[in-house]
């Protein structure tokens, strides 16, 4: 009996670029569904939340199989928006090969070009497929010089469309053996292979016949070091069938052995009717099996036993025995589990590194009705599971809850999500900009056990040191690790970074080291007869309530900068609009670093405050005619300039001494 072969396919693109459409067809064409599904009919098997097909767009990624001669694929179908960029990022860490959809009409968008940028980066085998091609506008030639130059040069057209813009548009595959592709293809391959490169140059036919150069093209796509690019449209079938052939010639199969420990990487979390967690794991090593009791997490220290095992066939998810190593499957009875932990022995799987950045927005979600509160907080944890990136922030003292975001769609969504699945009607305040604090100096505190007016049980010294641009948080120990109970040590630690959410002016302070200087208790006290005395003895909460007033002092005294996140951003608009952009560029803060003519358009790039780029987007169109582009992405963060902006705490961290110590010293135990 012959080892199952399974290959992970994740399907990518730009809004409306038409991949949910594509995955439709190769289920289509597969069997596995009797007729093709409409995004715009809300019909499509992959878009099965109401919202989705109401709105016509993916918001979740989901998995459906089907099989394609020895293999099986399980096909990710992702969003599009780039509000949803998050679900794009959890599919990637999990797949064996992809296709980038490109729309014939619309050309290659600015969605398109950060996708293959990353696709290129982490080395995932990329095909492209040019969709449309039976929509009037459709382009070919000047479509792939497009391609070229904003994607990669590393490009090879498979074949070509016949009766482009009509109905009945086909896609005619080349001949192997055809000179102008031979000629195409190795002058491609050559740039990354010195054999078939001398063989070029040489003019050796026999060296650059056609099998040799095929072998070559499947073992440079499978190193993502060249896309080969298939045209067609998803809605008429066209092109679709050597689509299909060229998924499995060119891209790479799932490796790993389905003996020993298991391994693998939890990428998304969906609730059942009744609440119950059900993991979808990518299995990279071993297999796991009902009742098994497995470990998971980011430190692998957490357990559970598994009560269902789920594997995707046939377009579905099927319950099964056991998920084996190279299929993605569903988990049920791990309770706490979290998109990202680990799956079986710790180390085994690389933890999961952000390819995106972080949302730079934020808004606050409140209900219509008061009652609704505590629901809503339940609620919005619950989406907070399915998308880590959903930062939840409570503060306390206005009794309001903070949501992160990437953009105005998906405070969108959110709102209807709240009132659709969880019936919680609420209103989202003004969109606001996230900031972040960064460190100018160093800074020292301490608080003694006994001393002045510290009513803690505890002592807690603390230096806060800048670290650079990304480096995180960094905690440290400048005493002695048994100098007090390690678990004193843990809650010191932890509190000190849910502190750092919110600094001095009330923003994140990302990148720092923390130390602690200096640390005492007092030891358990009992009374004869073995009675626990909790006033005379030191616990976990003199520690977390003492740690926001120590370190706040110390930030305050190392001081901190508040900076705005500044994006990147790159226009394509006619030459003649040159003039209109450019003041408007610089009312909205906009720095153009580079002005370039390309024909008779202007490449314009250069930096934007993230507060402006919605400000931007709507005027766009206005300015270009509706023929300008606009690609923005997080860059950095700057200074502000003028004064800092300050965001509202919550009451996790002190306002002032007096105030906190008010607040807290009632709840601390043998507290006056």
């Amino acid at each position: 009996m012959s080892t199952p072969v399974f290959l992970n396919l994740g399907i990518l693109a730009h809004v409306d670029a038409g991949k949910t459409s594509l995955t439709e067809r190769l289920l289509y064409d597969a069997g596995v569904i009797d007729e093709v599904g409409s995004v715009d009919a809300g019909s499509t098997r992959t878009d099965s939340l109401a919202l989705e097909r109401r709105r016509g767009i993916t918001i979740r990624s989901a998995v459906v199989s089907f099989a394609l001669g020895d293999r099986t694929v399980n096909l990710i179908d992702t969003p599009g928006h780039p509000d949803f960029i998050a679900e794009v990022e959890r599919v990637l860490g999990v797949l064996d090969g992809a296709v980038l959809v490109v729309s014939a009409v619309e050309g290659v968008q600015a969605q398109t070009r950060v996708l293959l940028r990353t696709l290129r980066r982490l080395r995932i085998p990329t095909l492209l497929f040019v969709n449309k091609i039976d929509r009037s506008g459709a382009r070919h030639g000047a479509l792939l010089d497009e391609i070229a130059r904003r994607l990669s040069p590393a490009v090879v057209p498979m074949g070509a469309p016949r009766r482009l813009g009509t109905r009945d548009a086909v896609y005619a595959p080349f001949d192997p053996a055809e000179p102008a592709f031979t000629a195409r293809l190795s002058e491609v391959l050559a740039e990354h292979d010195d054999a078939l490169l001398a063989a070029y140059v040489d003019e050796d036919p026999r060296r650059l016949a056609p099998d040799r150069l095929r072998a070559a093209l499947a073992a440079q796509t499978a190193r993502a070091l060249v896309h080969p690019v298939f045209f067609g449209s998803a809605i008429t079938g066209a092109g679709t069938e050597q689509l299909a052939a060229g998924i499995r010639e060119f891209l790479p199969t799932a490796g790993g052995a389905p003996d020993g420990p298991p391994a693998g990487t939890v990428f998304k979390i969906e609730r059942g009717p009744g609440g119950e967690k059900a993991a979808y794991v990518r299995m990279r090593l071993g297999t796991v099996s009902v009742r098994d009791t497995l470990r998971y997490g980011r430190d692998g220290q957490r357990e559970a036993k598994v009560t269902g095992v789920a594997v995707f066939e046939h377009g579905a998810a099927i319950r099964r025995e056991a998920v084996t190593a190279g299929q993605i499957g569903l988990l049920t009875g791990l309770g706490d589990v979290r998109i990202g932990d680990a799956v079986g022995a710790p180390g085994r799987v690389a933890d999961p590194v952000p390819h995106f950045p972080p949302p730079s927005l934020e808004t606050v979600v409140a209900p219509v009705r008061a009652a609704d509160r505590a629901a809503l907080h339940v609620a919005l944890s619950q989406l907070a599971e399915q998308d880590p990136l959903i930062n939840l922030r409570r503060d306390e003292l206005r009794q309001e809850i903070h949501v992160s975001l990437y953009g105005e769609v998906q405070k969108e969504v959110i709102q209807a999500t709240l009132a659709e699945e969880f019936g919680i009607e609420v209103v989202c305040h003004a969109t606001t900009t996230l900031h972040v604090e960064r460190l100018t100096g160093v800074g020292e505190a301490a608080e003694f056990k006994g001393r002045d007016d510290n009513p803690f049980l505890a002592t807690v010294g603390l230096r806060v040191e800048p670290a650079p641009d990304g480096a995180g948080v960094t905690f440290r120990l400048g005493v002695e690790l048994g100098s007090m109970p390690y678990a004193f040590f843990r809650a010191v630690e932890d509190t000190v970074r849910e502190t750092l959410a919110q600094g001095p002016h009330g923003w994140p302070v990302p990148d720092c080291v923390v130390t602690m200087t200096h640390s005492g208790y007092a030891p358990r006290q009992s009374h004869a007869h073995a009675i626990f005395d909790k006033s005379m003895s030191s616990t976990g909460a003199d520690f977390r309530l003492l740690t926001p007033l120590v370190l706040m002092t110390a930030l305050r005294r190392a001081r901190t900068v508040v900076h705005e996140p500044l994006h990147r951003f790159r226009i394509e608009a006619p030459e003649a609009t040159t003039g209109v952009l450019l003041p408007v560029l610089a009312r909205l803060d906009a720095v153009p670093h580079t002005t370039a003519n390309s024909g008779d358009l202007v490449v314009i790039e250069g930096d934007i405050p993230a507060a402006r780029v919605h400000d931007l987007e709507q005027r766009l169109p206005t300015l270009t005619s509706g023929e300008g582009l606009l690609e923005a992405a997080f860059h950095r963060h700057r200074p502000v300039r003028g004064p800092a902006p300050e965001r509202p705490r919550t009451d996790a961290n002190p306002l002032n001494r007096k105030e906190y110590l008010l607040r807290t010293v009632r709840r601390v135990p043998g507290g006056g």
